[in-house]
């Protein structure tokens, strides 16, 4: 699966990408709302493997966002899969019950300030809801990452609950939405 904007590409990772992955886990203030802990370049290579292990195992997951001008990797963005009742996603456990399809970003540090997240999350917000035939989609931010707060204004979503706790985050997040509410 491809998804294509007027100046990025967003394609399925490759083990090609370890130099852009490497800059963008290592950069403390790009990890600081993603668990905070920077990951060193030899894991790289076996977060990447997991992110392709979500493609094979449900035919969706995060892309790696490619500028078209130049081919260089500025991050990734799509989806994460959610289990509702316990808060954890499908990249460490297999989800079950309520599954929420999360729309996330993350960009090279480099890169911040281009509308890269914003072009990219749009083209995913508008593929969940065509393509895949979703009805909902969320994001899971902190209150204190105001750049993603405005890309998830600028793809529609809005605050629905604060701190929504569970054991696979490290500091608070709050949900975001758009589309349908949950049946619960």
């Amino acid at each position: 699966m491809r998804l294509e904007t007027e100046r990025l590409l967003l394609r399925r990772p490759e083990l090609g990408d370890r130099d852009a992955y490497v800059v963008m886990y290592s950069d403390p203030e790009t990890v600081r709302f993603l668990g905070g802990t920077s990951l060193p370049p030899e894991d790289v290579p076996k977060r990447i493997e997991r992110l392709l292990e979500s493609w094979d195992e449900h035919g969706l997951g995060l892309f790696s966002v490619v500028r078209k001008e130049d081919a260089q990797v500025v991050g990734r963005v799509g989806y994460i899969l959610w289990d509702t009742q316990r808060w954890f996603n499908e990249r460490y456990e297999q989800v079950q019950g309520d599954v929420e399809l999360e729309v996330a970003w993350t960009i090279v540090r480099a890169f911040w300030g281009h509308g890269y997240a914003t072009e990219a999350a749009l083209a995913c917000r508008d593929h969940a809801f065509g393509d895949l035939g979703r009805q909902r989609i969320i994001s899971l931010i902190s209150a204190e990452n105001t750049a993603s707060l405005r890309v998830a204004e600028k793809i529609g979503e809005s605050l629905e609950q604060t701190d929504v706790g569970g054991e696979a985050f490290s500091l608070p997040v709050d949900l975001y939405s758009l589309g349908n509410s949950p049946a619960r």
